[in-house]
């Protein structure tokens, strides 16, 4: 037997009194005098609700023990990889890891950016509540609100030295703001409708905005006048980002297409077809990631592999997949499947081994690149994830959601 006697009789004695006090008094009656048990109301306390606490107590236990099997297997997988991780001083392997460090709490309505300052040891971040929010992501300590925009903000971004931030909002407005005075020192007007998308040039002579009015435009960031407007789109041009050699802009948009043109002259240089839903973001490939995309290609590192210069970006879309591009030939190189709903927004890993992903399905993704696959997935949020963003030098990543918190993540 299983049970010794004394705790056969405490089992009885449990049963015997949950009949008692369910009423169920003949089945209680029968038991005790079947197992010559005391009767049920001389029955010591102790066993009053002891099989009901017993028994959630087990399916407590059996959620951990399934929990805890998962995070083994998990780790399993990560110890069998053939990514040559390095030792974990090696930035280029450093992924989120939860718990998040912090939870920021503030904003009032969904977090639609979240963005790292270049420098200093901050965040900023933009919400429908119509306010960007700056914060130390280090000790998690909120520091100011700017406040200046009527509708949503969108979009932000710093120049290279992050001397100004760049916002953008549904108020059809762009705004430059001085980070050192947190004064907004130029509104810029000239799109018709939501204006989606705001990123400088690398060189930070210019800015480049993107509008529910289908169009394209480049800024002057010294005298605020709208020096060229592009268009092409036929729907919601929802993100445009520059390449770091400033020779090509990737848009997005509503209308399903990925647009490559030429910055110099506004020319369309490619209209890429392939996602079959919304466009929703795109991201240039750091130089960093040549290695890993060429890898990607030839399925291995030989010497004579072909040796792809891209640019390359990649694209999230609605249709829940992220797609990588070849900005020189036109080429989709791959097809990342994994996530359960509308892919929102992407950041590369500055190592260039990662592209990171925010769904709609609550979760993060880590892509391995080389390995065309999902390499970790992290619960993230209580609801959509809208918004993701990796420190280009500090162990930090950042995400924002509808569920009006900001988290920041530990990598390692």
């Amino acid at each position: 037997a299983m049970l010794t006697s004394k705790q056969k009789e405490e089992l009885q004695s449990a049963v015997l009194s949950y009949l008692h006090t369910s009423g169920y008094t003949q089945a209680a009656t029968a038991l005790s005098a079947e197992a010559s048990l005391p009767s049920a109301d001389s029955l010591d306390v102790k066993f009053n609700g002891l099989l009901e606490k017993k028994w959630v107590s087990i399916v407590r236990l059996v959620k951990k023990v399934n929990d805890l099997e998962g995070k083994v297997k998990e780790m399993e997988t990560e110890t069998r990889l053939p990514v040559k991780l390095g030792d974990k001083k090696d930035g280029t392997a450093w992924i989120p890891r939860p718990p998040a460090r912090h939870d920021l709490a503030g904003h009032r309505q969904s977090v639609t950016c979240v963005l790292f300052h270049p420098i200093f040891c901050i965040l900023v971040t933009a919400s429908e509540d119509a306010t960007i929010k700056v914060w130390d992501y280090e000790s998690g300590e909120f520091e100011r609100t700017l406040k200046g925009h009527t509708n949503a903000v969108q979009d932000l971004a710093f120049d290279a030295n992050g001397g100004n931030l760049a916002s953008c909002s549904a108020d059809f407005t762009v705004k430059l703001w001085n980070f050192e005075t947190f004064e907004c020192s130029k509104t810029l007007h000239g799109h018709d409708h939501n204006v989606t998308s705001i990123t400088f040039t690398p060189d930070g002579l210019h800015l480049v905005s993107a509008s529910r009015d289908k169009t394209i435009k480049i800024w002057e960031v010294a005298s605020g006048f709208c020096v060229r407007t592009m268009e092409g789109h036929s729907e919601w041009v929802r993100k445009a980002r520059v390449s770091a050699d400033g020779q090509l802009i990737a848009s997005v948009c509503n209308d399903q297409t990925v647009r490559v043109w030429n910055y110099h002259s506004g020319e369309t240089k490619f209209d890429l077809r392939g996602h079959n839903h919304v466009v929703e973001y795109v991201a240039w490939a750091p130089p960093s990631a040549k290695l890993a995309i060429n890898i990607l290609i030839s399925g291995e590192v030989s010497p004579d592999m072909t040796q792809l210069d891209g640019p390359f970006f990649a694209t999230a879309s609605r249709d829940k997949t992220i797609k990588l591009w070849d900005a020189s030939s036109g080429t989709c190189l791959h097809t990342f499947v994994g996530h359960d709903n509308w892919v929102r927004s992407l950041v590369w890993h500055p190592g260039g081994k990662f592209l990171l992903s925010g769904s709609d399905d609550k979760t993060i993704r880590v892509w391995d690149i080389a390995h065309k696959r999902c390499y970790k997935t992290l619960e993230a949020h209580s609801h959509f994830v809208n918004c993701v963003d990796m420190h280009p030098t500090a162990p930090f990543f950042a995400t924002g959601s509808v569920d009006e918190l900001v988290k920041v993540w530990d990598c390692r």
